[in-house]
């Protein structure tokens, strides 16, 4: 049984950061999973913000997070952490973690097999 489950979210200010964390439980290691972070606000469709590919170990970032956002891996800890700086309100949303043994696309979140239940993000003054 696959279990992921976020950790990190909270109320912060704009320009604040966050630091999430995911950790990834089902009896194997990260190292051959692709792993993703989404979001989706309220009335929004869920969007990706950034993944890993376990296909080429890149990383990939939406337009509207990239040079905020960093996404990274602690294979030994099965956990996936995404650190976002200089938050906006914009950025507001709960955040889910995903994984998948291919390397589904970061705008395809529908082609992820595994989720977390996510962390509310908040940010506003």
């Amino acid at each position: 049984q696959v279990q992921l489950v976020e950790s990190g979210g909270g109320l912060v200010q704009p320009g604040g950061s966050l630091r999430l964390s995911c950790v990834v439980s089902f009896g194997f290691t990260l190292d051959y999973y692709s792993l993703g972070w989404f979001r989706q606000a309220p009335g929004k469709e869920r969007e990706g913000v950034s993944c890993i590919s376990s296909s080429d170990g890149n990383t990939y970032y939406a337009d509207s997070v990239k040079g905020r956002f960093t996404i990274s891996r602690d294979n030994a800890k099965n956990t996936v952490y995404l650190q976002m700086n200089s938050l906006k309100p914009e950025d507001t949303a709960v955040y889910y973690c995903a994984t998948d043994p291919l390397s589904p696309s970061l705008f395809s979140w529908s082609s992820w097999d595994y989720w977390g239940q996510g962390t509310q993000v908040t940010v506003s003054s």
